[in-house]
């Protein structure tokens, strides 16, 4: 006796059918909107790195556009003004808790200042008089990279000037805060080098961007391609049943 064929054994019923489709399809949409997200991530990663690795530019004047600076180098001419740090908190390195310090820059050309995120320090080391030899000597030049002030994030708690606590580094509040005549359109992150005992730790950017979207494009494929295979193999009629004309026993 011949065995019926599996095309012959599908028997799809009305209520799954319903339901398979639209999720198979709502799966397959997800897989490639994660397939999308991937290559922007990736371009966006590129276009940093790109950035980042070009030849230093002058800093960008008042009332340039920032957002196209964003991640180049600069090279300046200056001295940091130690006695008027401020403290971003919560931020961690290798794990560890900490704050970035953050100082104003004096411009040597008399251009005014600028804040920049000079580093981590471990919490033990906020108090400058801990880390007295990395306190860098006036007149000396720093390589940096121009970034956007940061945004409150949802869930971020509010800065405390009164404090000296800071969450995220907006030159406009701190400047408003301090009195001091800073750039408020833009800040620097030092690039990591040598620094004499070893703090603040540079090179704070975050240039490689999480990109999980691979992963989640073949979840989201699997997933789909895992509910055909159930659907179809639900469907399908054994024995004697798919033998038997529809409507005989």
């Amino acid at each position: 006796m011949t065995q019926p064929s599996l095309l012959s054994r599908f028997r799809p019923k009305l209520w799954p059918t319903l339901i398979t489709i639209p999720a198979v399809l709502f799966m397959l949409a997800l897989c490639v909107w994660q397939v999308q997200r991937l290559y922007w991530k990736e371009g966006l990663i590129a276009e940093r790195v790109a950035r980042s690795e070009a030849t230093a530019i002058p800093l960008p004047p008042i009332g340039a556009n920032i957002a196209e600076a964003e991640f180049r180098r600069v090279e300046l001419l200056g001295r940091f003004d130690h006695a008027r740090e401020f403290y971003l908190a919560a931020r961690s390195q290798n794990g560890n808790v900490g704050y970035w310090v953050v100082t104003p820059f004096l411009l040597a050309d008399g251009g005014g200042a600028v804040l920049v995120n000079r580093g981590w320090v471990p919490n033990e080391k906020k108090q400058p008089e801990t880390r007295a030899e990395g306190q860098l000597p006036d007149g000396i030049a720093i390589e940096a990279l121009v970034r956007q002030p940061q945004r409150q994030a949802w869930f971020q708690p509010d800065n405390e000037p009164q404090k000296n606590t800071w969450y995220y580094l907006d030159p406009a509040e701190i400047a408003a805060a301090s009195g001091l005549p800073l750039r408020q359109d833009l800040y620097l992150d030092i690039v990591k080098g040598e620094v004499p005992g070893g703090f603040p730790i540079g090179g704070q950017t975050r240039i490689n961007l999480p990109n999980d979207h691979l992963q989640y494009a073949i979840t989201w494929g699997s997933l789909a391609l895992a509910l055909i295979v159930i659907y179809v193999m639900s469907s399908l009629e054994k024995g004697q049943a798919a033998r038997s004309p529809r409507g005989q026993p």
